[in-house]
């Protein structure tokens, strides 16, 4: 439940430094913000402060930031939006962007000092077998296995094996598949043991008990190293992100379904319980990979994200003249509908994939 409650405060941390991005390069450029919100209404308390309404709304997941002429009005206003040359307003829309891209730099960086989860060499002496994936529907999930815990030893009827390699512990679910057997573990400082049946039939891709397994170490990067590993990280990250995107648009144009790997809120909630397992950095590091996650998403062409009011500039660079304000807000809000409908689809795969 912790690990839940902290990816949600650092969800709403991300999404509220993406809005500060777009509230501090228009205040920059002397564009009027009408407010900056802290979740989203209804307003439950406000305050002007500067000629800025900073107002605390009931949801408390983000928040928003509304920028005078972002809808068209005040065009002959020198403090609008939309009064300002194309450059201006593109400046504003990807400091959004821009921000969530130095967060996750940052986040990686400091991970890298604190040391990271890694899967070292099979034979390394010494270091105990963990959990590294458990399949969502598998013995491991109903027995409550969870990411990082060390399996320590594995009992079935009157044998009992201590566990030294990975292979001690598929040797034994393969001979005793379709009977119970105990597995110790340890999980944090505490050791306890796990009832569970390997299946008698396997699927495809999946051992009997239904966990991927490794030797967990922590790697620690020298301070003046961590900035630089934080940036071979954001770049890593921002390559492996924008790769899912395109996988997951082929698949939606192609077979109108969303890959089995992409995760909605309830599965970025599920798998952030898991990863608290294996210490706050690795959980950093996680929420570094949203924000990249946050700022990608929200740059596609798009109408409704900051890449559709980018695109919007595109087209009236092209033209050579605005787009009409009514037909650009119609765009924003048919978009906004088609990703309600879209995370609606993603999230029910979530829920799927749970029962």
């Amino acid at each position: 439940m912790s690990g839940i409650i902290g990816t949600i405060i650092f969800i709403s941390a991300l999404i509220l430094v993406h809005e500060w991005g777009h509230f501090f390069a228009a205040r920059f450029l002397g564009v009027r913000v009408e407010e900056f919100g802290f979740g989203f209404p209804p307003r439950v308390f406000s305050r002007m402060v500067r000629g800025v309404r900073y107002s605390l709304n009931l949801f408390p997941l983000g928040g928003f930031v509304r920028i005078f002429g972002e809808r068209g009005e005040g065009e002959r206003d020198p403090a609008s939006f939309v009064s300002r040359p194309a450059h201006q307003r593109f400046v504003i829309l990807a400091a959004g962007v821009a921000m969530n891209a130095v967060l996750a730099w940052v986040l990686f960086s400091v991970a890298a000092g604190m040391g990271l989860p890694q899967i070292t060499d099979d034979a390394a002496p010494g270091v105990p077998v963990s959990v590294v994936g458990v399949a969502p529907v598998s013995p491991a999930s109903a027995a409550g296995l969870k990411l990082g815990d060390q399996i320590l030893e594995m009992r079935g009827g009157p044998m009992s094996l201590r566990i030294e390699r990975e292979d001690d512990i598929r040797n034994f679910a393969e001979a005793y598949r379709g009977e119970e057997v105990v597995l110790v573990i340890r999980r944090g400082g505490a050791v306890g043991e796990v009832a569970l049946t390997p299946r008698a039939a396997v699927p495809a891709g999946e051992g009997p008990i239904g966990i991927a397994l490794g030797r967990i170490v922590v790697e620690r990067i020298p301070w003046y190293l961590a900035p630089l590993v934080g940036a071979e990280a954001l770049a890593r990250s921002v390559a492996a992100i924008a790769g899912g995107i395109w996988e997951l648009a082929s698949r939606l144009a192609t077979t109108g379904r969303p890959s089995g790997d992409v995760s909605g809120p309830v599965g970025i909630l599920l798998f952030a319980r898991d990863s608290g397992a294996l210490g706050a950095a690795y959980f950093l590091q996680f929420i570094g990979v949203l924000s990249v996650n946050l700022a990608l998403l929200n740059f596609l062409p798009i109408p409704a994200l900051d890449g559709g009011r980018v695109l919007f500039l595109a087209i009236e660079k092209i033209r050579g003249r605005k787009v009409s304000p009514r037909v650009e807000d119609a765009a924003h809000t048919a978009g906004f509908v088609l990703l309600i409908l879209l995370m609606i689809i993603i999230t029910y795969h979530d829920i799927a994939k749970i029962w």
